[in-house]
């Protein structure tokens, strides 16, 4: 059995609240269990540098906890003068991950900024923040199309979604808390389309290695998991 006493291939409670954030262009208060993290989406008219006259835009994240999102309180980043590797890793991931269904052609030359910021941890921050940061994109394209901007359907071209699987005691599990991922023999973090085709696999054998069979058996518990997430935010975007 495992800690939290879900069956092997169960989510945890998952909640997806649109429009938390009264400013920003689209916004997505996202659960995971115990994980809460607060998405928001901001639009600029300009694009990088490098991708002036380019007529292409852009999509970017940022990434960040807040100070007593864990057990203990932690400096805030802006405090130490950098950020952790840990969080440039994620936020990159959350960025390419979003970008992976936006046809950027069709944006035109502007950025939309997911801000992905941990309110409450327990295990699967990225995974929360790339699932909930899909829902505040979808409404800042709204806001957008309903200004005449773009055709959203013309820019988000499908859903994205993320997981994290592991094996615990052996066992391939489904969507980990911070207890049972901080003693899994292997973690693994999956970020996929709502078609179902791969954006991004992150696995890592905390222990010993672990087999293709038990890689398999993982891919195939994102698979449920992620086309589970898709229909919450099918149904949160009504």
């Amino acid at each position: 059995m495992r800690p939290s006493k879900r069956a092997s291939d169960e989510l945890r409670t998952v909640s997806l609240e649109r429009g938390v954030s009264r400013h920003a262009e689209g916004s997505c208060l996202v659960k995971f269990g115990d994980t809460h993290v607060l998405c928001t989406a901001s639009l600029e008219e300009k694009v990088p540098g490098w991708l002036k006259n380019t007529g292409r835009g852009w999509v970017t994240a940022e990434y960040g906890m807040l100070p007593r999102a864990t057990g203990d309180r932690m400096r805030r980043e802006a405090a130490t003068g950098k950020q952790s590797g840990r969080t440039q890793e994620i936020q990159r991931l959350i960025g390419r991950s979003l970008r992976a269904v936006v046809d950027l052609q069709t944006l035109g030359e502007r950025q939309i900024t997911l801000d992905c910021d941990v309110v409450q941890a327990d295990g699967g921050t990225r995974t929360a923040s790339i699932t909930g940061a899909w829902v505040a994109l979808h409404d800042c394209l709204g806001w957008m199309a309903e200004r005449g901007m773009v055709k959203r359907e013309a820019v988000l071209k499908d859903h994205v979604a993320a997981i994290s699987c592991g094996i615990a005691r052996g066992e391939p599990v489904l969507d980990l808390d911070y207890i049972e991922d901080s003693a899994a023999e292997t973690d693994a973090n999956f970020v996929m389309t709502g078609s179902g085709a791969i954006v991004e696999v992150q696995g890592t054998a905390e222990g010993a290695p672990f087999s293709e069979a038990e890689f398999l058996a993982l891919m195939q518990l994102a698979r449920t998991g992620i086309a589970r997430l898709v229909e919450m935010q099918k149904s949160a975007i009504g």
